[in-house]
């Protein structure tokens, strides 16, 4: 995309660094916080020019507490003529209360133990997967304006329905954090006894309990609006623990090595990103000018687990049809190219090498 005008509302760790993101990429960011200090100093830092929103600006993202967003976003369409998103870890609630088709929900899945304007970071985005959950009423070219922007950060793009989005989040995010709170919260009760335990914290403990040295605040809002996608993941992972302590306890070692092992074989085969072009294919899907058509097929992606390294949207002349074109891992392309057909579109897949 041609560098533009963008608008931050919010200028903690995710609207600082992207911020910090779009301005070191050429962007006139304006944007401020509802803290003057923290305005004062982003734009000291030269990552806003200036506390004022431009009415014009092509695309605006508010990053304040999730509670805040459904507000803030209706004030901001009626105070601009761009496209909206939002960064919230949590989708439904925000997307049920805004319906306008220049509204794309969004959700980047990065972070950092730094809070604020501490930890804003340029590249806090690159390799990071970052949901997009339009809805019906979300138009194609706003969803075209928000993939792009937050692609040319170094995101990569997953389109997932909102009340979708809630459920894995809360198993793949919100579980984790309060998983390594709980644990923290053991470790840190032992050691009233035996001084030496958070000594002995080693490699393991670390890395699993270090996400709980995020911010403690937002918490609160993120249990508050997603609280039974959060809950049942908690019934799983008690479910889940229970079943692990009765094969400890019976002495049943090759059970629990079976699933140790499967943990470990599940591990290895997280997706990871796309080294080379010899890895993938493009795409070429046709597409009729109607809203949701480009969003159908990335959610038919995020569906069958096909990751989109790359995409472009190509418009006809006549200006009522176009065409997606999409790179993908060659060894996803059987199955995306099915997956399409078997939605009615008409899929042409090649090499790019």
């Amino acid at each position: 995309m041609n560098p533009g005008s963008a608008n931050i509302i919010g200028l903690g760790l995710i609207g600082g660094s992207i911020a910090a993101a779009l301005s070191s990429r050429g962007w006139v960011v304006h944007g401020g916080d509802t803290d003057p200090a923290v305005t004062a100093r982003a734009i000291e830092m030269g990552i806003v020019s200036d506390a004022d929103n431009d009415p014009d600006a092509l695309i605006s993202f508010v990053t304040t507490p999730v509670t805040s967003i459904p507000e803030t976003a209706r004030t901001t369409l009626s105070r601009t003529t761009g496209v909206v998103t939002d960064v919230g870890s949590v989708k439904a609630s925000v997307c049920a209360q805004v319906s306008d088709p220049r509204f794309v929900g969004g959700h980047p899945m990065a972070g950092s133990e730094l809070h604020g304007l501490d930890g804003a970071n340029p590249d806090l985005f690159v390799g990071a997967t970052w949901v997009l959950t339009p809805t019906t009423v979300s138009g194609d070219e706003a969803f075209r304006v928000v993939a792009e922007t937050v692609r040319e950060m170094g995101a990569e793009v997953m389109v997932l329905a909102p009340d979708r989005h809630d459920r894995l989040v809360a198993l793949v995010s919100h579980l984790p954090h309060l998983t390594a709170a709980t644990l923290m919260g053991l470790a840190a009760r032992e050691s009233q006894e035996h001084l030496p335990v958070l000594r002995l914290a080693a490699g393991g403990f670390r890395d699993m309990t270090r996400v709980a040295s995020g911010s403690a605040s937002i918490w609160i809002d993120i249990c508050r609006e997603n609280r039974e996608a959060i809950v049942g993941a908690l019934d799983e992972m008690v479910d889940g623990l229970s079943r692990v302590r009765e094969v400890v306890s019976g002495g049943r070692y090759d059970e629990l090595l079976d699933h140790l092992q499967q943990a470990r074989e599940a591990r290895a085969n997280l997706p990871g990103r796309i080294a080379d072009l010899e890895q993938v294919v493009e795409v070429r899907v046709p597409i009729s000018d109607r809203s949701g058509s480009a969003v159908e097929i990335f959610q038919i992606a995020a569906e069958l687990g096909v990751n989109i390294a790359n995409f472009e949207v190509s418009h006809s002349v006549e200006g009522d049809a176009g065409v997606l074109v999409l790179i993908v891992e060659s060894q996803s392309r059987d199955l995306f190219k099915g997956g399409l057909i078997a939605r009615g579109f008409r899929p042409v897949v090649a090499s790019i090498t």
